[in-house]
C-alpha cells in the first residue's frame, strides 16, 4: 500500500467514526481530505518534507498535523482516541449491508452486540425482532447480509487490482530470465472481483525467476517457496502466486489457469468426443498420448475447431459454440472509445475543477466530454441549483471554444425523483447537451414503483441516458429491485441509452445485463463518473464489463461520432 493511500485510509476511518458520532461537519471536513489525498500524482511524503500539505485543497492544520503524525509514524492518535470512544464491534457492523451507524450503535447499546458472530446469533434466535422498529424480516435480511460480506472479505475489486497487476508485470518482465509473464485467473477474465492472482512466467531458469518474485517489495509474508510454485501475500491481504512454466508448455498453462472452470469443463468435454485430452501440460492424443500443441494457446482452440476466444468470454455462456460456428463477436477495445459522457467536477462534490478535467481529457486523447455534475435536489452531493447550473453551462461554453481539441458537453446527472420527473424542468433541460437520469434516493422501494420511475425518466424528451440502472454497489449495497427487461424495452423504444458506469465500486450495468440489454436493442454508454482527475482513467474497467457482455463497437455509443450519439434520440 502506498503511503498516500494508507493516510487516506486513516482519514476516510477518521470520517466515518465522526459520522457514528454525529459530527457531519467534521466527517465531511475528513472525508474531503481523504479524497483529496487520494487523487494526489505525487508523493505526499515528499509535500510533507517541503511543508505544504496545507496547500492541498481541504487540508487545514489540524488535518495537516494528523498527516504528520500518519507519515512519521504509522497511525494517528486521533483515529485511535475514536475509535476507543467507540462501543466494541460497531465498526464491524457497519460493514454489513443495512447495518448503518445508528442501528449498530443500538444493537451494541440494546443487545451488548460486539462482533458479528453475536449478531449472526441474535438473529437466529430472533432477538432483534423484539427491539422497536424491528421484526422478522429484517432479522432475515441481517442474516443474508451476514453471508455475503463474509463472501466479499476475500475478495478484491477489479479497480483495486489492476494497478497491482500492472506493477507485478513490469517487475517481473525487468528479469531476464524471465521470457513471458501473464496474469491469469478470474483477473485475465476481467471480474469484477478477484480472490487472488495467479502469475504464470515462462522461462528456462525457475530458480531465479523464484528468487526475483519472492524479494518483490510489497510483499510482506511468503506463504510457500518451491522450484514451481511460490506463493506471497501482499500489503493489502491480496494473495499472489507464482507458477514458473517451461516456454514449451506455456500455451497450455496459460489456457488452463485463465479458466472459468465451467468454461474449460466444456472444453474438455469437446476433446474428449474428437479423440483428445487436454489438461495444463498440453492437448494430446487419447489414443497414443502424443502431444498436438502447448506451446500456442490460440493453436490449442483451434486444434479443437474453434476460434480462440478473448478471455472475457470464457464463462461457458455460448462462447465455445460461438467459436466453433465461427461467429464470435469483434469485442470493443479501449482504442475504439472516442470519449467520456459521465464525469463531475467541484462545481457539486467532486474534487477537481472543471478545466483541470478537460486539460486530463486532451491528455488522454479523448475527442468529446460531457459534463454531468449532480442536480439540485441530491444535497449530499451538493447539487447544482439552477443558477449554479447557468454559471456551469457559461465556462463550459467558454472551454469548449479554448480548448480546440475536445467539444465539450453541457450536461447534468439529474436525478429521477419519487413520481419519476426529472430534478430540473424542460426549460432547464432543454438548454444541456447531455442529460443523465439517475437515482439516487428512494431505492427501498417497491420493484413496481421503482420500476415505473426509471420508464417515466426514459420518456422525458431530454434524458439521454439512464445512469448506474441498478445502483449497485460491490460489495457494500446490493441492486434495488428492477424490472430491467422492462427498462431496457422503454429504452429501446426510446432510443435512450443505459449506461455502464466505469467505477470500480459500481460497474453498472453489469457484465451480464449489459449483453441482455443489447439482445433488446439497447445501445450502451461508458461513463467514468469520474470525481476527480485521476478517476477519468476508470473507462478501461467498463470496457472489460462491455467486451465480457459481448459489445462490439457499434454498441458502444462511446465508440461513435459525437454527431450520432446526440442525434440517436431526436
Amino acid at each position: 500500500m502506498s503511503l498516500n493511500q494508507k493516510v487516506a485510509d486513516q482519514l476516510y476511518q477518521i470520517g466515518e467514526i465522526l459520522a457514528i458520532k454525529g459530527d457531519r461537519f467534521r466527517s465531511r471536513a475528513y472525508n474531503m481530505a481523504a479524497q483529496r489525498v487520494t487523487a494526489l500524482t505525487e508523493d505526499i511524503g515528499a509535500i510533507a518534507e517541503r511543508g505544504e500539505l496545507e496547500e492541498i485543497p481541504g487540508v487545514g492544520k489540524s488535518i495537516a498535523m494528523v498527516i504528520e503524525e500518519i507519515i512519521e509514524t504509522g497511525l494517528t492518535g486521533v483515529l485511535l482516541d475514536l475509535r476507543d470512544s467507540l462501543p466494541k464491534g460497531v465498526l464491524q457492523m457497519i460493514e454489513v449491508e443495512g447495518i448503518g451507524p445508528k442501528i449498530a450503535m443500538r444493537l451494541s447499546e440494546e443487545l451488548g452486540i460486539t462482533n458479528i458472530e453475536m449478531l449472526e446469533q441474535a438473529a437466529k434466535e430472533e432477538k432483534i425482532r423484539e427491539l422497536k422498529g424491528f421484526g422478522p424480516k429484517k432479522e432475515e435480511n441481517i442474516l443474508k447480509a451476514i453471508d455475503e460480506y463474509r463472501n466479499r472479505s476475500t475478495r478484491f475489486l477489479l479497480g483495486e487490482v489492476l494497478p497491482i497487476i500492472q506493477g507485478i508485470l513490469s517487475y517481473m518482465e525487468d528479469n531476464p530470465a524471465v521470457r513471458r509473464v501473464e496474469v491469469a485467473g478470474s483477473a485475465r477474465r476481467r471480474k469484477e472481483t478477484v480472490g487472488d492472482l495467479d502469475v504464470l512466467v515462462s522461462s528456462l531458469d525457475p530458480e531465479t525467476v523464484t528468487e526475483h518474485f519472492c524479494t518483490m517489495p510489497p510483499i510482506i509474508r511468503i506463504l510457500g517457496r518451491g522450484p514451481t510454485k511460490s506463493t506471497v501475500v501482499l500489503e493489502n491481504m491480496l494473495q499472489v502466486d507464482l507458477r514458473v512454466i517451461p516456454p514449451e508448455s506455456y500455451g497450455a498453462a496459460l489456457q488452463y489457469f485463465t479458466g472459468s472452470k465451467e468454461h474449460n469443463v466444456k472444453l474438455r468435454t469437446i476433446g474428449v468426443k474428437a479423440g483428445y485430452k487436454l489438461n495444463e501440460y498440453g492437448l494430446y492424443r487419447r489414443e497414443d498420448d502424443s502431444l498436438v500443441e502447448a506451446e500456442d494457446e490460440a493453436k490449442i482452440y483451434e486444434a479443437l475447431g474453434m476460434r480462440w476466444m478473448p478471455p472475457e468470454l470464457r464463462e461457458n455462456t455460448g462462447e465455445i459454440e460461438a467459436a466453433i460456428e465461427d461467429k464470435l463477436p469483434e469485442l470493443v477495445t479501449l482504442d475504439d472509445i472516442r470519449g467520456d459522457l459521465h464525469v463531475h467536477t467541484d462545481y457539486s462534490h467532486a474534487i477537481d475543477p472543471l478545466e483541470e478535467m478537460v486539460e486530463k481529457a486532451v491528455k488522454m486523447g479523448h475527442q468529446y466530454m460531457a459534463i454531468t455534475d449532480h442536480s439540485q435536489s441530491l444535497a449530499i452531493a451538493q447539487g447544482l441549483s439552477e443558477e449554479k447550473l447557468m454559471q456551469q453551462i457559461e465556462e463550459i461554453r467558454r472551454l469548449d471554444e479554448e480548448y480546440s481539441e475536445i467539444k465539450l458537453l453541457a450536461g447534468t446527472e439529474c436525478d429521477i425523483k419519487s413520481d419519476g420527473s426529472l430534478d430540473y424542468n424542460d426549460e432547464v433541460l432543454e438548454q444541456l447537451d447531455w442529460v443523465v437520469a439517475s437515482i439516487h434516493t428512494g431505492m427501498q422501494q417497491d420493484e413496481a414503483t421503482i420500476t415505473n420511475r426509471i420508464v417515466e425518466a426514459i420518456k422525458n424528451p431530454y434524458t439521454r441516458v439512464i445512469g448506474h440502472p441498478t445502483g449497485r454497489l460491490i460489495q457494500r449495497r446490493n441492486p434495488y429491485p428492477v424490472d430491467l427487461d422492462a427498462i431496457f424495452k422503454a429504452a429501446a423504444e426510446e432510443k435512450v441509452f443505459m449506461e455502464i458506469n466505469c467505477s470500480p465500486s459500481r460497474l453498472d450495468l453489469r457484465d451480464v445485463d449489459a449483453r441482455r440489454a443489447k439482445e433488446a436493442g439497447v445501445k450502451l454508454v461508458l461513463g467514468s463518473d469520474a470525481h476527480s482527475v485521476s478517476q477519468l482513467e476508470f473507462l478501461p474497467l467498463g470496457v472489460a464489463v462491455a467486451r465480457r457482455g459481448w459489445l462490439g463497437v457499434d454498441d458502444v455509443v462511446n465508440t461513435w461520432s459525437l454527431d450520432k450519439a446526440q442525434g440517436y434520440r431526436k
